[in-house]
């Protein structure tokens, strides 16, 4: 039988399709949000426990696990035409098994804003809502412009900045990351961006050692809250310990339709933090 479509996801691996997909499972919750989005809410048979929005169409939707330990017997058992899943929040070995039982996997890899960009077009290709996603991309490279235009002097004059993900390790993200494009689009220098390794272990004094302008905590993959702020304010340079900030961990991390808001909404509170450091 010849197939519908074949395209390449993200990784470089061929994602073969017999027909227009009618069962998807998402292992990846800003996809899951993504895919309702685009009006294919209909297709989504399972979803992680993870997958949060949108709350009330995903309440009768079966939970097939987590990101990282998903149940590939329960994935098989809702026989999907496609799997949606990411290089980083999944593990490689669950797709590998996943693939090897002749269930399409597309998986996505954005490390850069205009990265999920991407990403959203080509899933709008394997989900056949190319129109739907074309108007998504439009709407948040429309957004991205708007911010780049509105930084003025900030696009030279950039902040430095640290912005753990972890805790107990610290850890932070180098310049390979989805999360340092989006504060470098919002003008800002990540510290780590020259990192190694993609997630790097560091330490406080180590990050102190680097200069930061700002330090912004994240509420995910960590949920930092006020105790953490406090805890490292009395760890930091004084004028350094003014200027810690909590952010949103989707706003900062969240690829799809969440990016209209998302990125508008940090951008907003990044202005007045720098507004602040004058």
């Amino acid at each position: 039988m010849a197939s519908w479509l074949q395209l390449s996801d993200d990784v470089g691996l061929k994602v073969e399709l017999e027909r227009p997909p009618a069962r998807v499972v998402s292992l990846v919750p800003s996809w899951t949000q993504t895919l309702f989005a685009l009006g294919a809410g209909e297709m989504v048979v399972g979803a992680t426990r993870f997958c949060v929005e949108p709350p009330q169409a995903l309440a009768a939707v079966p939970k097939v696990g987590g990101t990282k330990n998903p149940s590939l017997r329960e994935i098989a058992k809702l026989k999907p035409d496609l799997v949606i899943a990411n290089a980083e929040e999944n593990r490689r070995e669950d797709i590998e098994r996943l693939r090897g039982q002749a269930i399409p996997v597309f998986t996505t890899y954005p490390r850069t804003v205009p990265g999920a960009v991407e990403s959203i077009l080509r899933i709008g290709r394997a989900i056949d809502r190319e129109p739907q996603a074309a108007a998504l991309a439009r709407e948040i490279t429309l957004s991205v412009s708007g911010i780049e235009a509105g930084l003025g002097v900030w696009s030279k004059l950039r902040l430095r900045v640290f912005c753990p993900v972890w805790k107990k390790p610290w850890m932070t993200f180098n310049g390979d990351t989805y999360a340092h494009d989006v504060l470098r689009m919002m003008g800002f220098n990540n510290v780590y961006a020259a990192a190694g390794e993609r997630y790097p272990r560091t330490t406080i004094e180590e990050a102190i050692e680097h200069r930061p302008d700002i330090v912004l905590l994240p509420d995910e993959p960590y949920e930092f809250d006020q105790c953490d702020v406090e805890e490292i304010k009395a760890m930091l340079p004084p004028a350094l310990g003014r200027r810690v900030l909590l952010v949103s961990g989707r706003d900062l991390h969240w690829y799809g339709v969440h990016m209209v808001e998302g990125l508008r909404a940090l951008n907003e509170r990044l202005s007045r933090l720098r507004a602040a450091v004058i």
